[in-house]
């Protein structure tokens, strides 16, 4: 059985994929323009959506998200437990280092955010769970992408956490940690991540790395990776 999609359901999810922080409300225009398609087609598009919940017109004719999809969120929160795992172990590394925890994942070429834990104070990078960025060069993909996706970065196994700053936006800068699970298989990457400023004194003081270590360390261990191999690998 082939792949191939149907091109029309393809179009009306391209057009949900536009609504995202600070951009919660669209004009027939604005969504033309920022998925290529004709003014008509998205119109139809968006009336289709409406009809089964999944967007609300207001009465001046912008377009916001419908309650449909807040119903499909929460059925996703409620068959996924890896939750009840996750977060509670974010929530005590972002109040212990006072900086944004998360927890990325490799999807479709990208890392996805799936869980994230702002701190309780100060300046911060807020990013929403679910928001899906490139496997680039900052230290969440390169975790990806050694451990997860076997590619040759280095010669030998670097030290963790891997630390990058201005990878991405020169404001910011992250550490990450690669998280395993049964048959200490990789899973993840558990991150820290602010603003580059507090982040890289934290780099050259060393403050956060036993912190992050024994967090993923005990992530793993819940996730069903081998006390041996935890205490090998992450030395705490």
């Amino acid at each position: 059985m082939g792949n191939d999609g149907v091109a029309a359901v393809e179009k009306a999810l391209s057009l949900l994929d536009c609504f995202k922080p600070g951009a919660e409300s669209h004009s027939l225009g604005t969504l033309s323009q920022a998925t290529g398609m004709h003014k008509t087609t998205v119109y139809r598009l968006m009336n289709s959506l409406e009809r089964m919940g999944y967007v609300v017109r207001s009465s001046s004719g912008n377009y916001a998200l419908g309650h449909r999809l807040l119903y499909l969120g929460k059925l996703f929160e409620q068959s996924f437990h890896l939750s009840t795992v996750v977060e509670p172990v974010l929530f005590d590394l972002a109040a212990l280092a006072k900086e944004s925890a998360s927890y990325y994942v490799h999807e479709n070429g990208n890392r996805l955010c799936l869980f994230r834990v702002e701190p309780s104070e100060g300046l911060r990078e807020t990013r929403l769970p679910g928001t899906s960025l490139p496997l680039d060069d900052t230290a969440i993909g390169q975790v990806i992408r050694f451990w997860g996706l076997n590619e040759p970065l280095y010669e030998q196994p670097p030290t963790i956490p891997i630390f990058t700053s201005g990878a991405r936006d020169v404001h910011t800068a992250a550490f990450a940690t690669p998280v395993f699970g049964t048959d200490d298989k990789f899973m993840a990457a558990l991150t820290l991540s602010g603003p580059a400023s507090r982040l890289n004194a934290a780099h050259e003081s060393g403050e956060l790395v036993v912190p992050q270590l024994r967090a993923a360390a005990d992530l793993s261990r819940k996730l069903g990776a081998s006390a041996a191999f935890c205490e090998r690998f992450y030395g705490v």
